[in-house]
């Protein structure tokens, strides 16, 4: 039923429920106290430009290193072949700057806007477990590489208990992280810049100094051919791809740009925020992975490199991991400290996202205490591709079926006969193609933790990507194309 309709039969239901309307501070300098509530047209602000900054400064990461490494180590490629298939991966980025575009157009969260995709009811599901309870374990699992880094460097410095100084840093980091998302939205815009171009230098001096140190001639023992060089390229795809994948958050950092800022800035300052310098500092660890030996993915790369600093360079090294946790993880209790709000959990945002914070602070102090850092990152790559690849694949197929239209007030008319409500409150075509999309990317997955039945059959190719994307967008179009074409001819 359309807004149109659903008005005429019932004049009561012309103004659909909002989430009461308040001044907000957008202030750097003041928390901010809007949640999911839309953003006014006077509150709009900023330019797409920005963005780049807000995505730069997480993509500085330490892990890049390990992943990119991981493809010459361990998965037996050559350097050249490595750096394609991550050139090919970076392309990817575009997904998340084309969900950014969402923001502007409703003035909401993510994780509203997709009830036109799940229904009222349904994305309470979808959003309890992949926008609100992942969120928390991947707090917990980026948590805990700034932890084991910064617990290293204490007790190098004759810190008396490794296990005190875990805890210690994990608590710490998790503080300054809700801190950064409480302050929200005005504070990563300001701060974000300054962030990303301190870690920048920081890390540029870190691969400078190794930079000499470098096998930059190596070559495979045994070169790679045929189906085990396929399947260790696609494999490769899927590491790389986790990571722009799982930024469907994105519209929660443009939904206060003015309305009228172009899609195509966005996408792009978007885009090339999660390509830059993400992607330099993962080809580094692509060639860095032809010097270091296979013990050194054990307890990772960082530390590798942090036994051959200077001392003067060690300690900022360190400080440059845990604050690109802080920045990536601010992010992600920004963004669920609103899904928390949109499951229909009464509760502002800052008391959720503190709430968020503990949760992943608990679930960091457990993993700190039984298992090592390549385990956890393991356990992320397995559960994101699986949560990531449909559900990024829906909202981009449902923003390009809707030709980005979405009526903010709508999303929030939660009453039997709005817009969203669909069947029951369920959105079945978005349900059954992100269901479908997530069994078909865990059949075709093939990790060290976990092959799909359809991967290993193919002789481990991981064509969980491109499948898992496929069924989803597919299935979308087919089950919800129709609906959707209603709906917006209604406005």
């Amino acid at each position: 039923m359309s807004a149109t309709s659903a008005s005429s039969a019932n004049p009561q239901r012309d103004t659909p429920s909002l989430p009461p309307q308040r001044e907000v501070l957008t202030t750097a300098t003041a928390p901010e106290t809007r949640g999911i509530e839309v953003v006014e047209d006077d509150a709009r602000h900023g330019r797409a430009r920005d963005l780049f900054f807000v995505w730069s400064a997480p993509g500085i990461s330490v892990l890049n290193l390990t992943v990119g490494a991981s493809t010459t180590l361990v998965l037996g490629l050559e350097i050249w072949q490595g750096l394609l298939v991550l050139f090919a991966s970076s392309f990817l980025a575009i997904l998340p700057g084309y969900v950014a575009i969402s923001g502007p157009a409703a003035g909401t969260s993510g994780s509203v806007i997709q009830r036109a995709i799940y229904g009222i009811r349904g994305n309470k599901f979808v959003i309890a477990f992949y926008g609100w309870f992942i969120s928390g374990v991947f707090l917990a699992l980026n948590w805990v590489a700034a932890s084991f880094m910064g617990a290293e460097l204490l007790t190098r410095w004759s810190f008396p208990d490794q296990t005190v100084a875990l805890v210690l840093v994990a608590v710490v980091t998790a503080a300054v992280t809700v801190l950064v998302a409480i302050y929200g939205h005005a504070l990563i815009l300001r701060a974000y810049m300054g962030i990303a171009i301190g870690l920048s230098v920081i890390f540029a001096a870190v691969l400078g100094f190794i930079a000499p140190s470098i096998n930059w001639g190596f070559a495979q023992a045994a070169p790679l051919g045929g189906l085990p060089l396929w399947s260790s390229l696609t494999i490769a795809f899927a590491l790389f791809s986790s990571s722009p994948l799982s930024f469907s958050n994105s519209a929660d950092m443009s939904r206060y740009l003015p309305r009228d800022t172009k899609p195509s800035r966005i996408v792009g300052a978007t885009a090339l925020g999660n390509v830059f310098p993400g992607v330099i500092i993962s080809a580094f660890g692509v060639v860095l992975g032809g010097t270091v030996g296979a013990e050194s993915l054990e307890r990772g790369i960082e530390y590798s490199l942090l036994e051959q600093l200077p001392l003067w360079l060690a300690p900022a090294f360190v400080l440059g991991v845990i604050v690109n946790t802080i920045a990536l993880n601010g992010m992600t209790i920004y963004s669920a400290s609103m899904a928390l709000q949109s499951i229909g959990v009464p509760i502002r945002r800052i008391p959720s996202a503190v709430l968020i914070g503990v949760l992943g602070t608990a679930f960091t102090i457990v993993l700190v205490m039984s298992s090592s850092l390549i385990d956890s990152v393991n356990l992320m790559l397995q559960f994101l591709l699986v949560i990531s690849v449909p559900t990024m694949a829906v909202y981009v197929a449902d923003i390009a079926l809707r030709r980005n239209r979405y009526h903010g007030p709508e999303l929030f008319d939660e009453r039997p006969g709005g817009t969203f409500w669909y069947t029951g409150g369920f959105g079945i075509a978005g349900l059954v193609s992100v269901i479908a999309g997530a069994v078909a990317t865990t059949l075709f997955l093939s990790t060290t933790v976990w092959t799909g039945p359809l991967g290993a059959a193919l002789g481990h190719l991981d064509l969980s990507v491109p499948v898992g994307m496929l069924v989803s967008v597919v299935l979308y179009a087919l089950l919800a194309g129709p609906s959707i074409r209603k709906q917006t001819a209604a406005h």
